[in-house]
């Protein structure tokens, strides 16, 4: 080999992006391709409306509006409308957002016909995957932050705001209030993980992503109706959405970690179970 052959060799490998550098670039395109898309705009501001109808809704009842809970206590304090507005979208709006997401993730590409030149280098597939969860993953973040200072800037403009009165009756600063307060819209993310493996599996196995966002809803729908019914109690502990509740435990005084860290544990085990079966799927995928 000459010397000129070999400068030019060098010279290309130079110039090749590094593996680092092109997983950084990956991750970075999901995010924009997340986040950039309008549905994903209209849900985030969905999910930040809650919070105004809420406060709304609890300023004209008055203080006299009788109702329990953290609702019963938003007109004391404005704070407790974070709590009570990330506790009333657990059900409903978060998932639902996660599901339309982590249902488009992989079935969206396949039906534009981006996914085939995705998978074209199969060392490449494992890289796609995780891009696609982490994604995911910032957006459960995403989804739940934005709830959570919508629910700061309404509760502070609406109502008084002080100490807070805790679930086990003594009182914390207001600088403790907001940190538990954050610490729950982080817990109420990573519960949100393995309904996001969960429709990330199910995005894997068809190209359109209506019927992936059905089916990952409709698994959630039915874990739910499973939890309802008290005769299965026997499995309730295993099911995803068992302990989602458990967030409440960190307003009192010390928190309850016992069912948190069963709830993020169980949820990383729903994580574990349905990537593997999403990185089974996509790597061993037909491009032909």
């Amino acid at each position: 080999m000459s010397q000129s052959e070999t400068s030019t060799e060098v010279l290309v490998d130079a110039q090749r992006p590094s593996a680092g550098r092109h997983t950084l670039a990956l991750f970075i395109s999901e995010l924009r391709l997340v986040f950039g898309r309008a549905r994903t705009q209209v849900g985030l501001g969905v999910l930040a409306a809650v919070p105004v109808l809420i406060g709304v809704a609890v300023k004209i009842a008055g203080s006299d509006s009788g109702a329990e809970g953290f609702i019963g206590q938003i007109a004391g304090n404005g704070l407790f409308l974070i709590v009570a507005s990330l506790g009333l979208s657990l059900p409903f709006f978060l998932p639902t957002a996660v599901t339309v997401i982590s249902g488009e993730s992989l079935a969206g590409e396949a039906s534009l016909g981006t996914l085939r030149n995705l998978l074209t280098a199969p060392a490449g597939r494992s890289r796609l995957l995780a891009a696609k969860m982490v994604a995911l993953a910032i957006f459960c973040l995403a989804a739940t932050m934005t709830i959570w200072i919508s629910g700061l800037i309404v509760g502070f403009i609406l109502f008084p705001v002080g100490d807070v009165l805790l679930l086990s009756g003594s009182t914390v600063s207001l600088g403790e209030g907001l940190l538990r307060a954050l610490g729950i819209a982080v817990v109420i993310s990573l519960s949100l993980l393995g309904l996001a493996g969960i429709g990330l599996f199910v995005s894997s196995l068809t190209s359109t992503p209506l019927a992936a966002m059905a089916a990952t809803f409709g698994t959630f729908i039915v874990l739910g109706i499973l939890t309802a019914i008290p005769q299965l109690h026997a499995i309730h502990p295993w099911l995803l959405i068992y302990r989602w509740q458990s967030f409440a435990d960190l307003l009192r005084d010390p928190p309850y970690w016992h069912e948190i860290g069963r709830n993020l544990l169980l949820q990383g085990g729903y994580l574990v179970v349905f990537y593997a079966a999403a990185w089974a799927r996509i790597t061993s995928r037909d491009i032909t």
